[in-house]
């Protein structure tokens, strides 16, 4: 008994001994806390907004750095959280695509596919937690509440996060949290904006519906404050506020026409508030270009982490960071409906590159059109009640290029690019677009549906630019762009003869849009190896009333790449209602597709047909 007592005593005092290595150890690491808001744009009290209160937040940003010009690499939740998570851009890691992967399988391409969607670098809670952080991830705020938002577009560990909240850490262990707060998603918050004394944007229409939602909007910010409040009070209970870093931002702008999912101001432009430990830099604002992949990089410094050489974002704190010259933004596929867009920002001027602009801004969007604001701006549209700025989103080809001066212009409503005065200004920014889609390794120009067979070959989509035989395919791409939209009929032929499908797909796709006379041409590539080239080559088929060749789009609906069915019920519902009624029991069979976005584009297509058939 007296032996074993000895050992207990002994045992327990390595305990305590060890326990107090550790925590000396940890002494001079701070906590790293993110609070993400979702749908938000900086609609508060600090940033100038006067319909509503939001002292909280307003205290926080005197108590810390403000940000004036902070903005997202993409306007639209799984790819901007899964830059936000990695400090890569999206369209670097191949996560540009909205929900096109969960660990739970929603959304994914097919079985085969797997592999070619775990995150192949480790993300920045496992940065942490390899250095001794516990790591957590939690909803709304609430303690020992449940699992925070993690619909990162790429296969992550579960293992990342110990656990949803900070108060399961040992001892003296510092922490990285990630709260996430609903924000502007929340339009049942209790009502403090009035409706009446709404002042919209003037690229919407002064409806009572907007203005509602858009003061309901407001009211979500008001729960935003009151919900940090309780946060930054609890750090203030537990005796851990002067040691505990705080990173206040929103995943995008807010939910509207021109905001999530486009690269206007009201799309990217977000609040970002730091405060440091011991209030360091208090009430300190930064004018500088700050991109939301920084965030990574600034807490891995805080915490003495190493920066991996894969990390995009830049430390905004370090003694020798050197501000951005300009900023990034990409929109890719949101759901079901396609789209690729790019945005240059510099403190002065925004360029926008649209390369589908035969297609309006306000395609078809189930999620989208699901709100009253959306479908009341586009009946208004349709009674011919809109002035030409707030129609814009509905027209038809829509510029191919957008350059707005935010000096005089901040709203973005007059395009600057057809203006001689800024033609140098133009190539400028349209080369700074060309040049970081190349080095980032942008892989966005790359049909989806082939990069799903590419990632496949490469192990993971974020090799696929790395591969010897795809150097320089960026670079042909952009270029194949430009000279197709010219009618460069030259350039479209060679691009049809490619050996990479990429290029033989935007060669069928800008044919059919700029080459009247490719008929006979684009005839030779139905029976093309790539089954995305031939929905290409169908399509443009159809575009220049060839329709017959319309049953190949139906043929490739159920391809085991569900990417490709995708793409094919996405083409037949383009060619249009006719050429769709000639395969609706097909069409009618889609709505039970294992891919949601085929499903929903189906249904899309089943509800027009029927009312077009009344």
């Amino acid at each position: 008994m007296k032996l074993n007592c000895f050992w207990r005593i002994i045992l327990i005092a390595l305990f305590w001994g060890s326990a107090g290595l550790i925590s000396e150890c940890w002494a001079d690491r701070p906590n790293i806390l993110w609070i993400v808001v979702e749908d938000a744009s900086p609609n508060l009290g600090a940033y100038g907004e006067t319909a509503i209160k939001t002292p909280h937040l307003d205290q926080l940003a005197q108590q810390g750095i403000q940000f004036q010009n902070a903005f997202v690499t993409c306007p639209v939740c799984s790819p901007s959280r899964s830059a936000m998570v990695t400090g890569i851009y999206q369209t670097t890691l191949g996560a540009h695509q909205h929900r096109s992967q969960s660990s739970q399988g929603k959304g994914r391409a097919g079985e085969e596919f797997w592999d070619s969607y775990r995150l192949p670098v480790d993300s920045i809670p496992r940065l942490f937690q390899k250095a001794g952080y516990y790591t957590s991830n939690s909803k709304n705020g609430k303690q020992n509440g449940p699992f925070g938002k993690t619909d990162y577009n790429f296969i992550w560990e579960r293992s990342d996060y110990d656990g949803t909240d900070w108060s399961s850490r040992k001892v003296g262990q510092p922490f990285f949290a990630q709260v996430q707060l609903s924000g502007g998603k929340n339009r049942q918050a209790r009502r403090h904006a009035d409706p009446d004394q709404v002042q919209l944007p003037k690229y919407y229409a002064n409806h009572p519906t907007l203005r509602k939602d858009w003061a309901k909007y407001l009211d979500s910010w008001v729960k935003v404050d009151l919900d940090v409040q309780s946060i930054l009070n609890r750090l203030q209970k537990e005796g851990i506020a002067d040691e505990t870093a705080v990173f206040f931002w929103t995943d995008h702008g807010v939910s509207h026409l021109r905001g999530k999912q486009f690269l206007y101001e009201e799309g990217i432009h977000i609040p970002l508030i730091v405060r440091l430990p011991g209030e360091n830099s208090a009430g300190t604002t930064r004018n500088d270009l700050v991109a939301h992949v920084d965030i990574a990089a600034t807490s891995l410094a805080l915490a003495g982490i190493d920066i991996p050489d894969y990390v995009q974002g830049r430390d905004v704190l370090a003694e020798d960071h050197q501000p951005r010259d300009v900023v990034f933004s990409a929109r890719d596929r949101c759901d079901e409906t396609v789209d690729i867009i790019r945005s240059v920002r510099t403190e002065r001027f925004k360029y926008i590159r649209n390369f589908l602009p035969h297609l309006s801004h306000a395609q078809p969007n189930t999620y989208k059109d699901s709100k009253s604001i959306v479908n009341t701006m586009r009946r208004l549209h349709q009674q011919d009640q809109l002035d030409q700025l707030q129609s814009r989103p509905f027209v038809v080809p829509r510029p191919s290029e957008e350059l707005y001066d935010l000096l005089h212009d901040p709203l973005e409503t007059s395009n600057l690019a057809g203006d001689p005065e800024f033609q140098a200004t133009l190539a400028a920014l349209r080369q700074a677009c060309r040049d970081w889609m190349i080095e980032s390794r942008d892989l966005g120009l790359i049909p989806e549906p082939i990069l799903e067979e590419m990632g496949r070959a490469a192990g993971n989509k974020y090799f696929v630019l790395k591969q010897p035989q795809n150097q320089g395919m960026n670079s042909s791409l952009w270029d194949l762009i430009e000279e197709g939209e010219r009618g460069n009929q030259q350039a479209l032929a060679s691009a049809l003869r490619s050996q990479q499908p990429a290029m033989r797909y935007w060669g069928a796709t800008l044919a059919g849009l700029y080459w009247p006379e490719s008929a006979s041409t684009l005839q030779s590539l139905l029976d093309d190896p790539s089954a995305s080239v031939r929905i290409a080559a169908a399509l443009a088929l159809c575009r220049l009333g060839q329709i017959q060749f319309s049953e190949t789009l139906a043929d490739e609906i159920d391809n085991p790449n569900r990417l490709v069915g995708l793409y094919a019920i996405r083409a037949l519902e383009l060619s249009g209602l006719n050429q769709a009624r000639r395969f609706s029991s097909r069409i009618e069979q889609a709505e039970s597709n294992p891919y949601e976005f085929t499903r929903r584009i189906a249904r899309r297509l089943n509800r027009r047909l029927e009312v077009d058939s009344r």
